[in-house]
């Protein structure tokens, strides 16, 4: 693929999270994935799912997604997809329908590895809200490394097959401090959190070499390996130098949240100047490394009207917007942003939104205002995007 990616993440279709689809919480106290297969009596739970992996995502989204000239899916998947990790059920055969309406409507896929076991991360989207324990346990490591290889086997000669990205955002010290996952998402179970913390970079990179040996050998030399960057965008350059790696990319993840809560002010001018520094910084790093912006949104406290406190969302905290601007405005800010953030995102390989749709109704809640902007189904049909 030599043209620049323009992709979105099928998130919330294979990988849940409650603040994208908070009808499949319907009922209980589950906040993440992990417990939302222990709150639900097994039928409703299988049912529940069953449901919502034939209607989320179809067809005609893969339609929609050609009309839109998007030429890449990012589509995240849990560790037990191959169903063997019960209670939780597989969805092997959801993915390769995506495969083959992806194939069908001209789209490559990159197939990301979103949750592990007992988390890399500690956020609800690594499965289980509140715990990040699984580089501590040599056998669900190894256990990663095969759903990395069956993977790698089962999808290596589908022709939409553009690359598998070995995990989704593992933690290391630098976002940790930041985060503070352990603050942000609270634990259901703190006797099962305990001893949380973050992966350290040799543990990572050690993981990222033995996952890459393991796959390069099964995949077709013009197949992608994609190394997430750890929130550290320029802590690889050297691991990089004395790896000889081929067909790898690096996946960073950019959103204005993170700089807001990094001190960066929420009006457009401060997003832009931060956005002038991302390119810098990327086109330093793509000296060394392809690098592409695997998410990112439009989403702002700016344009929501309210200080979001880094992207804290309605299903952790009430939000009541103060500063709504008007349909016109709305439209500026957004293409203002959308149109810096891709010729940003485009001094590298290209960029994937996150996400591609919500089910969440943030016309009928008030609560959930400005939070549209995560949504790329939505930013088309407002002409926030083009």
């Amino acid at each position: 693929m030599n043209e620049k990616l323009k992709g979105v993440n099928l998130g919330g279709w294979l990988v849940l999270e409650n603040w994208m689809t908070p009808n499949l919480f319907d009922g209980v106290v589950a906040e993440d994935e992990y417990y939302l297969a222990q709150d639900l009596e097994k039928k409703v739970y299988e049912a529940r799912m069953e449901t919502h992996r034939n209607e989320f995502i179809t067809e005609a989204d893969f339609i929609r997604l050609a009309q839109a000239k998007v030429n890449i899916v990012r589509i995240p998947v849990p560790y037990f997809i191959f169903g063997d990790r019960p209670p939780f059920i597989g969805c092997v055969a959801h993915l390769d329908r995506a495969f083959n309406w992806a194939k069908a409507y001209g789209i490559k896929v990159l197939i990301d590895l979103h949750t592990v076991p007992n988390s890399q991360n500690g956020f609800d989207n690594g499965g289980i809200s509140g715990v990040c324990k699984w580089g501590q346990d040599e056998a669900e490591v190894e256990f990663v490394l095969s759903v990395l290889t069956r993977l790698a086997q089962r999808y290596r000669d589908h022709a939409a097959l553009w690359g598998i990205e070995l995990v989704n955002e593992p933690i290391t010290e630098k976002m940790w401090g930041v985060m503070k996952p352990l603050e942000r998402y609270q634990a259901r179970d703190p006797k099962l959190a305990q001893g949380s913390r973050p992966l350290t970079m040799a543990f990572l990179q050690d993981f990222y070499c033995k996952a890459y040996q393991q796959l390069r050998e099964i995949l077709l030399p013009d197949t992608w390996i994609v190394f997430h960057d750890a929130f550290e965008l320029h802590a690889w350059k050297e691991f990089f130098a004395k790896n000889n790696f081929s067909q790898v990319m690096l996946d960073t993840h950019q959103y204005l949240m993170i700089a807001e809560m990094d001190g960066t002010e929420q009006n457009i001018g401060a997003y832009l100047a931060y956005l002038d520094q991302l390119g810098k910084e990327i086109a330093e790093v793509a000296c060394y490394i392809p690098v592409f912006v695997g998410e990112w949104s439009l989403f702002n406290s700016y344009a929501a009207g309210t200080d979001t406190k880094g992207g804290i969302n309605p299903t952790q905290e009430e939000f009541t917007a103060t500063n709504r601007l008007s349909s016109a405005a709305l439209i500026e800010v957004y293409q203002t942003l959308w149109q810096k953030s891709v010729a940003t995102w485009n001094i590298g390989e290209g960029h994937m939104y996150w996400t591609y749709k919500l089910n969440i109704d943030t016309i009928n809640d008030p609560a959930w205002y400005g939070w549209d902007s995560w949504d790329f189904s939505r930013c088309l049909a407002k002409g926030w995007i083009d």
